[in-house]
């Protein structure tokens, strides 16, 4: 193949990538999805996204959107009744809509072994408090181990649910009414 002055297709391939770049690079995102705006149309926020780029971005709109045909357009938003296939990820989770939940602490023990027993906490996360940070503080308050035993239950180890009661109150900030003791707990 022929390059011309160049000698190998890397020089030509370098000189024409160098002279066309100025750096450094200006690259906008969208304001919804925060992807580039090439890539909003794969996302699932596409119609969102069109509005904010028509008024904050209106020449990465012409160039996207008013350049395609309308069958184009409509395989894109998928209008023909079909639902579009999301994906999951990490930047998915946090778009999903939080549920008006009933906020309620509940309180219990469990027996463990013979004369044993276990705290159980349930529903703090109906308060919007980070399980694993609480119990790490219950482990360190009550000189016990605490873990994090389910989807919104935290379990310690003895039988201290009345200091619980108090702390969860007076340090996690929780409404006194909101904390429930449940009693003993059958699992």
């Amino acid at each position: 193949a022929e390059y011309g002055e160049f000698q190998t297709f890397q020089h030509y391939f370098k000189q024409i990538n160098l002279s066309r770049m100025t750096y450094p690079l200006k690259v906008d995102y969208c304001g919804v999805c925060s992807l580039p705006p090439e890539y909003c149309e794969n996302g699932p926020l596409f119609e969102k996204c069109k509005e904010w780029m028509e008024e904050n971005l209106p020449d990465h709109y012409a160039r996207l959107i008013l350049n395609k045909t309308q069958e184009e357009l409509e395989a894109m938003t998928l209008g023909n009744g079909k639902k579009k296939q999301t994906r999951g990820g990490k930047a998915m989770k946090n778009l999903t809509k939080k549920q008006d939940v009933q906020k309620q602490v509940s309180v219990g023990r469990s027996m463990r072994a013979r004369k044993k027993y276990v705290t159980l906490i349930r529903g703090l996360k109906t308060c919007d408090m980070n399980l694993k940070k609480c119990s790490k503080a219950f482990g360190q308050k009550f000189a016990c181990g605490s873990s994090v035993t389910g989807d919104d239950e935290i379990t310690v180890q003895g039988d201290v649910i009345d200091d619980i009661m108090d702390f969860i109150a007076e340090e996690l900030g929780i409404d006194a009414d909101l904390v429930v003791d449940v009693g003993d707990i059958k699992d």
